[in-house]
């Protein structure tokens, strides 16, 4: 029953995003309330804000997240954290349907187009070492608190902003992700190998 329940939440807050994006699109950003978004999807202004905080939100909120943690956590456990990244990533591009990455490259847009959005996304960025941190200390055995595995986090992150430009320029989002994976070799040197390996001592 849970998990009915989460997949109708999870509907509904895609639906609403969509809309939302639509209106956006249409009318422009600025220009489309709350109430508005609220009606497209058929639902009330109170729900909308207990799944989307603010407007901002519909926007920021990364349906993607959930997807690439679960393909993450799925890589076999001799993957060192940057192939399994990156394994991920790749397997990505085949299980959202077209029409989903053109929602989410359309959401992506808009982000690169609103100043108040890409500040939310840099803020989204920076927190996302803590939960890249997280993984990599489940996979590897060693605390989140790590330097090392702080330190991959970070470089992750800074791989993912350092690619971001190209969104800029309109790029599909499939082709930034195939541009981000491919500079993810950079990170190649980086040694992160589980807590006690014999490479450690």
């Amino acid at each position: 029953m849970s998990g009915l329940r989460e997949r109708k939440k999870a509907k509904t807050r895609a639906s609403i995003q969509e809309h939302a994006l639509r209106l956006f699109r249409d009318q422009g950003y600025a220009e489309t309330t709350v109430q508005e978004i609220a009606a497209a999807a058929e639902v009330s202004p109170a729900t909308f804000f207990r799944y989307f905080p603010t407007k901002e939100d519909t926007i920021v909120f990364d349906r993607l997240d959930p997807l690439m943690i679960e393909l993450f956590r799925g890589q076999p456990a001799e993957l060192h954290p940057t192939e399994a990244l990156r394994a991920a990533i790749r397997q990505s591009l085949d299980v959202l349907s077209d029409d989903e990455w053109a929602l989410e490259s359309e959401r992506q847009r808009l982000v690169m187009s609103v100043p108040e959005l890409r500040v939310r996304m840099l803020d989204q960025l920076y927190g996302g070492i803590d939960l890249l941190a997280g993984l990599a200390a489940e996979r590897t055995g060693r605390s989140a608190d790590d330097f090392t595995v702080r330190a991959w986090a970070g470089a992750v992150v800074g791989v993912v902003m350092a690619t971001y430009q190209f969104l800029a320029v309109d790029a599909p989002l499939p082709e930034y992700l195939k541009t981000m994976d491919d500079a993810f070799d950079q990170l190649a040197g980086l040694t992160l190998e589980p807590k006690g390996d014999p490479a450690q001592s």
